[in-house]
């Protein structure tokens, strides 16, 4: 068994919240894992060429070329995004856009396997984990956590944050702020969210280790999936 770790952020890995939270969790699976960072990395959004519907290949010449394989051969994927503007960044749902080059002609190649999504934001990383979810449904992956933390938000270094009336600081702490270490929030000194990345990676390692039944999962969450669309109908 195998997992997949993606970290979408942009930031320094000893910068980046996520990142960090997305290590813990793929630490506490027990299982081979192998993480990736998609910092600095050029990926496009999927341009609907349909270019990949014949062999479900990609034929888009970017970075995500070489990641191709690492995704196919994964049992399962710990993906980490940064909440911008209340959803993914884009880098990471361009990464995503892309794995439409799985899905023609019925293809299975990543039906039935597990993931667990982190979000990182400013004041909360729920958006982004539950747009992760979304994009594991399509292809038919359970999410079986979500880990959400608080991460530094830019305005905390941007050298305005004391007084630019709309930045993070003085949303959270109001007019007249002054930015200290001790109120620059750090994913690992948030107790709950950091145990919840270690149970995270504990249940993905169980769920895999212990008669993982991809056609099981694949009809549990395609199930889910079309309910949701009757819903919207």
């Amino acid at each position: 068994m195998k997992i997949l770790g993606i970290s979408g952020s942009s930031r320094k890995e000893g910068t980046s919240g996520g990142m960090k939270l997305i290590q813990t969790v793929l630490e506490n699976t027990g299982l081979e894992y192998e993480l990736v960072s998609l910092r600095n990395k050029s990926i496009g959004g999927c341009i609907a060429c349909l270019g990949c519907v014949e062999d479900n290949i990609c034929k888009v010449n970017d970075d995500l070329k070489p990641l191709r394989d690492k995704i196919v051969a994964a049992d399962a994927y710990v993906i980490g995004a940064p909440n911008y503007y209340s959803t993914l960044n884009a880098l990471t749902h361009a990464f995503l856009e892309r794995w439409f080059q799985f899905r023609h002609q019925t293809g299975r190649t990543l039906w039935g396997k597990l993931a667990v999504a982190v979000g990182v934001g400013g004041t909360t990383g729920a958006a982004p984990v539950d747009e992760l979810e979304k994009f594991f449904m399509y292809n038919f992956i359970e999410t079986v956590a979500k880990v959400t933390g608080q991460g530094a938000a830019s305005c905390y270094t941007c050298g305005h944050g004391e007084t630019c009336q709309v930045g993070i600081p003085t949303m959270i702490h109001g007019p007249g702020v002054k930015i200290t270490d001790n109120i620059i929030p750090n994913v690992e000194k948030q107790k709950d969210v950091m145990a919840a990345a270690v149970q995270a990676g504990r249940l993905l390692g169980e769920r895999l280790t212990k008669g993982h039944d991809r056609a099981a999962v694949t009809q549990r969450v395609r199930d889910k999936m079309m309910s949701r669309f009757g819903e919207t109908a």
